[in-house]
């Protein structure tokens, strides 16, 4: 089943939990495909009345930062044998190359790098518990975590929205139009088949021999 159409088939409540809960374990550090359910779930709140675009995006923020923190508190906890316990069960995800990189990204960005990792798939993953692992202050960590998860979560949420009721909208105008355009269509081809109907008979009359004696 798709993931729209199993979002559709729970009621709103189940969503906004399915939403907060799968961003928080991704942002956990957990490999799961948080943007896609966060972009399905926002586009049907654009179709679905009993969705709202702010609480969905109020829980999806929440389970980035409670996500993010949680992971953050393990990566500070767990140290290095963390990430390499990481590499063997996830290793399409957290292999040595990937670490690397995250923390080159680390190093070079600070808190600038929880910030926009939040918008990058592979840093999302990585930005908690890697940010505990390398010891950044927390309070660095919170402001960028918490900026960082309203702008992403609530951001994409107020897009996808208004992208598919902009979406809806213009479909609702085609399928008039398509209908107008259909009528005038059929009007024109019955007005042009009965024109040369008429030219067609006009014509066999014409060529139609006169009757002697007239």
């Amino acid at each position: 089943m798709h993931v729209q159409e199993w979002l559709d088939s729970v009621p709103a409540a189940a969503v906004y939990a399915v939403v907060g809960l799968v961003i928080g374990l991704e942002s956990l550090g957990i490999p799961l495909p948080g943007e896609i359910i966060l972009v399905s779930a926002a586009l049907m709140s654009s179709q679905h009345e009993g969705i709202d675009p702010v609480i969905l995006g109020a829980c999806a923020s929440f389970g980035a930062i409670v996500g993010d923190s949680i992971g953050y508190a393990i990566g500070r906890k767990g140290g290095r044998p963390l990430l390499a316990w990481l590499g063997k069960k996830f290793p399409k995800h957290f292999s040595e190359g990937h670490i690397a990189t995250a923390e080159r990204s680390f190093e070079k960005w600070g808190m600038w790098a929880v910030f926009f990792g939040r918008f990058v798939a592979l840093l999302r993953i990585f930005a908690g518990p890697l940010a505990g692992v390398l010891r950044m202050p927390y309070w660095k960590f919170l402001i960028a975590n918490v900026f960082g998860g309203i702008l992403w979560a609530g951001g994409t949420t107020a897009v996808i929205y208004y992208v598919g009721v902009v979406a809806e909208s213009w479909l609702k105008r085609f399928s008039w139009l398509g209908l107008v355009a259909a009528v005038v269509i059929g009007l024109t081809s019955m007005l042009i088949v009965k024109r040369k109907a008429k030219q067609a008979q006009a014509d066999r009359q014409e060529a139609e021999p006169v009757p002697a004696g007239d």
